[in-house]
């Protein structure tokens, strides 16, 4: 157990542990909370945290402005050749650069969820942006969170996650958040559940790199916890390593 009964008591017992670069892998489906977690956890340690989907929704916009078929490798592959994503921190805030511009504002719609999970099928995509995440992990520590982060992307990750919980819980957290944010439209909440589900079908089915729980990662069901529960769940685990 922790020193103390708090996360940052936790992290600072996990941090004694440790003396050289690591590496916090987190993957899962959309919705589960593997994002917040991460977030969660790059604060208390103190590291960047490489939010690997919003470099794929990156491709995925692109993709759309150039009026292309996100799911089409023949015309995805010659865009990446002049294509460039990079991560920069700014007002402490994981913010993503698209040949430059910085598109944080333009990746968080549907529209641009579907392509980018259109494109992550594509293995010229997927080998484009491994080599900058795995450049990323050996020059410092970091928490990195996407679908296969422990299975291919840092299969030697010290620490492994895979954050889940049930399609409809997932369905309704999305629909409140888009209701929150005013990006519902006419969705209902059945459209959102159909969305999650065929988003579900296109991650675990993929030829590449499907979505699935690396062998010895934790899984942690999120279905009925707080952010705290998980959290604490996550750091409670990592310091049983």
């Amino acid at each position: 157990m922790c020193e103390r009964k708090t996360a940052a008591g936790c992290a600072e017992k996990v941090k004694e542990n440790e003396n050289k670069v690591f590496a916090i892998a987190i993957d899962g489906p959309a919705g589960a909370g593997k994002s917040t977690v991460a977030k969660e956890l790059a604060s208390l340690f103190g590291l960047i945290h490489v939010d690997t989907g919003a470099m794929f929704r990156a491709i995925g916009l692109k993709a759309l402005r150039l009026g292309m078929d996100p799911a089409d490798e023949s015309a995805v592959r010659p865009m990446l050749d002049d294509t460039a994503v990079t991560l920069e921190l700014v007002d402490e805030a994981q913010h993503v650069f698209l040949d430059g511009e910085d598109v944080n504002a333009f990746i968080r719609t549907e529209e641009v969820s579907q392509a980018a999970s259109n494109v992550s099928t594509l293995p010229s995509v997927r080998e484009k942006l491994l080599e900058l995440q795995r450049a990323l992990a050996k020059k410092q520590s970091l928490v990195m969170d996407g679908r296969d982060i422990c299975t291919v992307v840092l299969p030697n990750a010290r620490f492994k996650f895979y954050i889940t919980a049930s399609a409809e819980v997932r369905a309704k957290r999305r629909y409140d958040e888009y209701l929150e944010k005013g990006r519902l439209g006419e969705m209902s909440y059945e459209d959102v559940l159909r969305e999650i589900e065929e988003r579900d079908y296109r991650d675990m089915n993929r030829e590449y790199a499907p979505l699935r729980p690396a062998e010895d990662a934790v899984i942690v069901d999120t279905s009925e916890m707080s952010v705290k529960q998980v959290l604490t769940r996550v750091l409670l685990s990592m310091i049983d390593v």
